[in-house]
């Protein structure tokens, strides 16, 4: 799948690196930082408030991210400060920032550990709301800075459509949604299915996940903090499952917890092609084999994609052909010399 848009400005998240006033992007494999005006695939917005930020700030150790969300549907924009304590110049960002009609959240996350994690867990909120809102079809969304939400607005609906075809739901399946973030793909599986079951480590997104559901009147999808791998331990065994794991790929304990219970069908949404296919391996294994493929240029102006892939269980359909939903020529119209 192609893009449809100018491939620029549609990246809806930016984490800018800061390191005594030095404001831009890392290097590649390094942690210099290259100062950098204007990023052409972020949202303009973006651009414009971190550049009002740096011109706020002199060098210090006190920040070490900015980091700006931009939903489109709302226009609703979030600032969030990584730092290391509370410094003055906090209180002249938030003077600048006031002046921007967009920024509805302003808040600031303490992260004092010496890691490459760049959230720590404490938050606290300058003014404006602790979450924005954004819409992915018919759907409202709420999401804190914690939580994972898909950077290219345009094509994430195209993603998620792709996925609940696949799902080839008829109305009485109990779903799992694995690494559910915010409830995002859950949501748009519980349009067709008689009961979803979302699971996510991460807290803050297993509250603005409750909240979506709430927000959208959607009452037959249910969410549960933990790890996938141990919660799946614990629920009845689901119709279908849908996995969207981050870039290291589902833990083998899951894999093995998936095998034990043989959904006729499994749902892989992945970032990352090599973890991808060591994970269809992995559940061939447990009697599972590829039907359909579709790729998603969801990262325009580079090489990285988004893949979307059904596998069914052997018993349940053995006469499988693999069908590749994307005509590779427009995937990679936008991407240039990557190709």
């Amino acid at each position: 799948m192609g893009c449809e848009k100018e491939p620029s400005n549609y990246r809806n998240k930016a984490q800018f690196p800061v390191s005594d006033g030095c404001v831009g992007f890392y290097a590649a494999r390094s942690h210099r930082i290259i100062e950098i005006e204007n990023c052409s695939i972020q949202q303009s917005i973006i651009n414009n408030i971190k550049n009002i930020i740096t011109e706020c700030i002199s060098v210090g150790d006190w920040l070490r991210h900015i980091y700006i969300r931009y939903a489109f549907a709302t226009e609703q924009a979030m600032v969030c400060l990584v730092v290391r304590r509370f410094d003055d110049e906090i209180k002249i960002i938030e003077k600048e920032l006031k002046k921007i009609k967009e920024i509805n959240s302003f808040i600031i996350n303490y992260n004092l550990e010496d890691t490459n994690v760049i959230l720590g867990d404490r938050y606290e909120t300058i003014y404006g709301t602790e979450y924005i809102e954004d819409m992915i079809g018919d759907i409202r969304y709420r999401i804190s800075p914690g939580s994972f939400y898909q950077v290219n607005p345009y094509m994430t609906e195209k993603l998620y459509d792709k996925a609940l075809e696949y799902a080839e739901l008829e109305g009485g399946e109990t779903v799992w949604d694995l690494y559910c973030g915010i409830g995002t793909i859950s949501l748009f599986l519980a349009k067709r299915a008689k009961q979803v079951i979302g699971v996510e480590v991460v807290p803050e997104a297993i509250k603005n996940a409750k909240e979506n559901a709430e927000l959208n009147n959607i009452e037959n999808a249910e969410f549960i903090c933990g790890t996938a791998e141990d919660v799946a331990e614990e629920l009845a065994p689901p119709d279908v499952i849908v996995v969207d794991p981050p870039r290291k790929g589902c833990d083998e304990k899951l894999i093995h917890t998936i095998g034990k219970y043989t959904p006729s069908r499994i749902i892989y949404v992945s970032c990352d092609p090599a973890t991808l296919a060591r994970d269809i391996a992995r559940l061939k294994g447990y009697g599972y084999e590829l039907d359909r493929v579709c790729v998603v240029d969801q990262f325009w102006q580079s090489k990285h994609v988004e893949t979307v892939v059904k596998l069914v269980n052997i018993g349940v359909k053995p006469d499988y052909t693999v069908r590749v939903d994307v005509d590779v020529d427009e995937m990679y119209k936008t991407i240039g010399e990557d190709k």
